[in-house]
């Protein structure tokens, strides 16, 4: 078996490929280009993307050149795939503006410098936003069957489950199928990889380019991600892991996965680091509590840098063990002229711990709330000097995992 391949599977990330001996064998030949794409409807990926990412990481590892795709035409119609309703239709502006953002975050897992694997970033609109539509009908429609179209999942449970399926985005398939076609024409791609609700769409590329060209093409899938509890990986109660310090501090996002399910933890290893399955095998040899802290410095390294994760993880050992503010917890400034006006349900929900009042109320009579080590009784209670103790600074904290810095302005 080609070593890509070995690893992708070595690593759990494979799930279904086209064909796997063409595949393997074409990868045995030579270097090849592979792509995977992103939709832009967010500033910012979350962790839900982030095995996509280690795909084109890998790709790069074993000598391929990864092509990243940034849906700016895709973007504009919606993916139907693992949705129950239309998404919401963002105005250019916000799509470029998205694109950019994206692009760096990108840019800060993938190797940037070996022009042989440095990524290649297109954006679809290029060559999406000027289709005829008519001769796009009579040269590229004329190879899908509705009948297959409709058997695709993205478009059958929506069916089945009675919720509307708009035209626009029962096209997404036709579109993302003529990407692939695109990138092969123009960059030699070979490779598509995706997720696995992404199967149908993929395999109408392949088919397109066959059709279109009599070239062999592959698809590649991995399998969708949940978290122990069953949660879709990337969301959480308290909101979406960002990819973005902006949107998630690096102190935020190594709690994310210093409190991972003990049963998540070595999966996770392979998943979302660069460790190698010897170091990973050493690995399983500790103790879980140590197991959880090098997931979370290796995952937050790949991202912030090695400086962030260990301040993340001091900070993480001081706020817990010391009982200390933490130089690293995310930080909220208030200014000295709102004190006595400011309760400390306001104070909360100004600081994004929480977006219900009557939920840091419920809280607060559990006694899940402290400013330093004293519990906050009294849902009223307004913050005043008393509270910075000839400090600029206190921890506040929400039950054992949640806890910010509140400082002067």
């Amino acid at each position: 078996m080609n070593k890509f391949l070995k690893d992708f599977k070595e690593k759990g990330y494979f799930y279904q490929c086209t064909d796997e001996k063409g595949l393997s064998d074409i990868l045995n030949k030579q270097n090849i280009k592979a792509y995977i794409g992103f939709d832009c409807t967010a500033e910012s990926l979350h962790v839900g993307s982030l095995m996509q990412i280690m795909c084109l990481r890998l790709l790069q590892d074993n000598g391929h050149q990864p092509i990243v795709l940034l849906g700016g035409g895709t973007t504009r119609i919606g993916d139907p795939s693992g949705k129950d309703k239309t998404r919401q239709i963002l105005d250019e502006k916000t799509i470029e503006k998205n694109i950019t953002n994206i692009r760096k975050i990108l840019e800060n897992y993938l190797i940037t410098e070996d022009e042989k694997v440095k990524p290649i970033f297109v954006n679809n609109f290029d060559w999406l936003k000027n289709l005829n539509y008519i001769s796009f009908l009579r040269e590229i429609g004329k190879h899908f069957t509705i009948n297959k179209m409709l058997s695709f999942d993205s478009v059958k449970l929506r069916l089945e489950r009675e919720q509307s399926l708009s035209y626009m985005e029962f096209n997404y398939m036709i579109l993302q199928a003529y990407d692939f076609l695109e990138l092969n024409k123009k960059e030699n791609c070979l490779l598509q990889i995706g997720g696995s609700d992404q199967w149908g769409n993929i395999v109408n590329g392949v088919d397109l380019i066959k059709r279109f060209s009599n070239k062999n093409v592959y698809g590649l899938t991995t399998p969708l991600i949940t978290l122990a509890s069953g949660a879709k990986m990337g969301k959480t109660e308290n909101g979406a892991i960002w990819l973005d310090k902006k949107l998630l501090s690096s102190y935020d996002f190594w709690q994310f996965w210093r409190n991972i399910d003990d049963k998540d933890v070595l999966k996770f290893l392979r998943y979302f680091t660069n460790l190698s399955a010897d170091e990973i095998k050493q690995i399983e040899k500790y103790e879980i509590n140590k197991q959880k802290i090098i997931l979370a410095n290796e995952t937050t390294k790949l991202l912030h840098g090695e400086k962030e994760a260990k301040i993340a993880e001091e900070t993480a050992l001081k706020t817990f063990q010391n009982r200390s503010t933490g130089e690293g917890l995310p930080l909220v400034k208030i200014a000295e002229k709102e004190l006595n006006n400011i309760d400390i349900v306001s104070l909360i929900i100004l600081s994004n711990l929480e977006s219900s009042k009557s939920e840091v109320k419920r809280i607060i009579k559990n006694k899940g709330i402290k400013i330093d080590d004293q519990i906050i009784t009294d849902e009223k209670i307004k913050i005043n000097k008393d509270f910075f103790k000839g400090r600029n600074s206190f921890r506040l904290s929400l039950g054992k995992k949640r806890h910010i810095k509140i400082s002067l302005k």
